[in-house]
């Protein structure tokens, strides 16, 4: 019988027993063998979010209170992996579309803009100065005279080199090359990437490691120091981890659940980390940009929606523009901005309208509201991610020393590992380890609240004992019997 046979006959016979069942069970219902049986039912625990229980004479009964709908297979796993790879590749779409057109818009348009601007400018100054009449030009010297110099200022300050430190020496040949423009837009748009990427993967390599240095045998609170969840959390998930790595639950004569993964000792490599040392997370930075940098683009932006906002407005208000007294009622940018579109188009008003007013409008609100909602999400995620931190600090500290836990002890000082609520998150993990051993609560100095986990203490005790008990030839490779290379 094959692997995947005797794999559908326990569970045909676990949709038919209501209450939990043992490997014996299993075993007296479908003949298997009971290796067979040990390794196949932690694999449907995973898959059918199986429970574990503990009798009172050590027995581990299986019980499936969710029914039986695989979390892997069937209708509803196919459409929840269809639903993500399809989320993903449209985010991955959008993404692609919105960064070519924050080229197109922060760049292109900001140019194109300041091009009109500094135009209708020039042009005004030089019609000003040509129907100028040269009677009053005695009465209308300073005022005309005024706005000739400001232009002029205000063109020769947008169009002037910047110099540094050196008279002829530009400034950026004075700066250390930097990351691209575009990167840099990018990064304050959608920020740098997940800084946790591969991270399950170096948690389970730490976990094994620590498995591997410990007689190839942890226990639920030291896969919860590991995984920073909850025994209900940390318990579905050591299950996915049992199916993984060929693990299976076994009880220590006093009544403790282990697990137990003989296979992850057969390796040439001996070591570890025989100490609980569980790997936290990193959080999410906004960006790695300089703040002038992102003022430059805001403002950049901001110049963007000013015009965006002129050029629509007056769209709106000045109607089609066809005739000479709508030309003089109109804005002078904007009526000559309409007479250079009408050589491309005859619509002109239409043109203007959306290229000129709706386009960079909606894009200047979108370049402004993504980050900020980023940023908010962020916040949200960086909390969670430093009260699973917390959470892992917190439960190698009771771990290791489960007697007089203050909740001060329990707060660290680094901030990865230290939400808002820190007091809060130390009643959690307190809560949390509770739910596997109920800790004495006494008052200690000042008032202040201790707690001792005597059972997690007991628990220690019989995990060290069951741990000297097992043979430590069950880690040695051996010799070499066969060599292909010889």
């Amino acid at each position: 019988m094959t692997t995947a046979d005797a794999y559908k006959k326990i569970i045909n016979t676990l949709k038919r027993k209501k209450n939990g069942v043992t490997t014996a069970d299993i075993c007296a219902a479908t003949a298997l063998p009971l290796p067979a049986v040990r390794e196949l039912l932690p694999k449907a625990a995973d898959e059918y979010a199986g429970e574990l229980q503990v009798t009172q004479s050590g027995e581990i009964l299986y019980s499936f209170p969710n029914g039986f709908t695989s979390r892997y297979r069937g209708f509803n796993a196919g459409f929840k992996k269809a639903a993500k790879i399809l989320s993903g590749a449209f985010k991955a779409v959008l993404v692609f579309l919105f960064k070519a057109w924050i080229v197109i818009m922060l760049i292109g348009y900001f140019a194109l803009f300041l091009a009109l601007a500094l135009a209708g400018v020039v042009l005004s100054v030089v019609v000003q100065s040509k129907s100028s009449d040269r009677g009053r030009r005695g009465a209308r010297l300073t005022p005309g005279l005024f706005q000739i110099l400001w232009r002029i200022w205000f063109v020769q300050e947008i169009t002037r080199p910047r110099y540094g430190r050196y008279p002829n020496v530009p400034v950026t040949q004075n700066k250390e090359k930097g990351r691209p423009m575009h990167k840099a837009v990018f990064s304050f748009v959608f920020g740098e990437g997940d800084p946790n990427k591969g991270f399950e993967d170096m948690e389970n390599k730490a976990v094994i490691s620590y498995i591997q240095a410990n007689r190839g045998v942890i226990s639920l609170a030291e896969y919860m120091a590991f995984s920073g969840k909850d025994s209900a959390q940390a318990n579905e998930a050591i299950l996915s981890f049992c199916s993984k790595y060929g693990g299976s639950p076994e009880v220590t004569e006093e009544g403790t659940l282990v697990f137990r993964f003989d296979d992850l000792l057969l390796r040439a490599n001996t070591g570890g980390f025989s100490e609980l040392s569980p790997p936290v997370k990193r959080l999410k930075t906004f960006s790695f940009n300089k703040k002038s940098m992102n003022g430059w683009f805001i403002a950049i932006n901001a110049v963007n929606l000013l015009f965006g906002s002129y050029f629509l407005y007056n769209a709106v208000n000045s109607g089609l523009l066809v005739t000479d007294i709508q030309y003089q009622a109109a804005s002078y940018l904007y009526g000559f901005t309409h007479i250079i579109m009408s050589f491309f188009t005859q619509n002109p008003h239409t043109l203007i309208s959306i290229a000129l007013g709706v386009v960079p409008v909606v894009f200047s609100i979108l370049f402004w509201l993504i980050p900020a909602i980023r940023k908010h999400m962020e916040n949200k995620e960086n909390e969670s991610i430093k009260l699973s931190n917390f959470k892992k600090l917190g439960f190698t500290k009771i771990w290791t020393n489960p007697n007089n836990v203050k909740i001060a002890d329990l707060i660290p000082q680094t901030a990865e590992c230290r939400p808002q609520n820190s007091v809060a998150a130390a009643d959690r993990v307190i809560k949390d380890l509770g739910a596997i051993s109920s800790p004495q609560v006494d008052a200690g100095e000042n008032g202040k609240l201790c707690y001792s986990f005597k059972d997690l203490e007991k628990e220690k005790i019989a995990l060290a004992g069951y741990r000297n008990s097992l043979d430590p030839k069950r880690a040695e490779v051996g010799s070499t019997v066969f060599d292909t290379g010889k």
